[in-house]
């Protein structure tokens, strides 16, 4: 367990950790604004059982060793900024390790969720978990599509990933 999380590491801004039971109330505003899972089918409508429904994967993740999201917190307030993790995947019958992320709406635009996703990508590469990367984002998702080609990744195809249209972005290591 734990193989893939990052608790303990830090950024500039940012350390990382386990995600808690107490950080759903923190985490709720994400779904609670439209904006946030725009572009994602598939989620309940209720904010407050997307938010459980979410949280229920993460720590079944933990418990079952495929990678899981780490709690971004702010060095200075102590805050909670987004989430951000590797996360084992299964894409076109293909197992990839992919790094995902979201950030709090307040949050967006000021960088956070590429300092935590270049930190997971130094951290999967120096470990030597895997020799290239994916992030899994759909096709009108242009903000995060951003953030992975920042990261240095570059869109590998298009496919379905739970009937939601998606690019994949890839970087491979050195």
């Amino acid at each position: 367990m734990g193989k893939f999380l990052l608790d303990g590491e830090s950024s500039e801004r940012l350390y990382f950790r386990k995600v808690a039971l107490d950080d759903f109330d923190d985490w709720l505003p994400f779904f609670l604004n439209p904006l946030s899972t725009q572009y994602w089918e598939g989620l309940p409508d209720e904010p407050e059982e997307a938010c459980r429904q979410q949280f229920d994967r993460i720590f079944e993740r933990y418990r079952d060793g495929s990678g899981g999201m780490n709690a971004l917190i702010h060095k200075t307030t102590s805050g909670l900024i987004g989430l951000c993790g590797l996360l084992v995947q299964r894409v076109d019958g293909q197992q990839e390790l992919e790094i995902g992320y979201s950030v709090l709406p307040k949050f967006w635009l000021q960088g956070f969720a590429f300092e935590a996703a270049q930190k997971c990508k130094n951290f999967a590469f120096d470990n030597r978990f895997t020799d290239s990367l994916i992030s899994i984002i759909h096709v009108d998702n242009v903000p995060s599509q951003k953030v992975a080609q920042k990261n240095g990744m570059h869109l590998e195809k298009t496919t379905t990933y739970k009937e939601n249209p998606v690019h994949i972005f890839r970087v491979n290591q050195g």
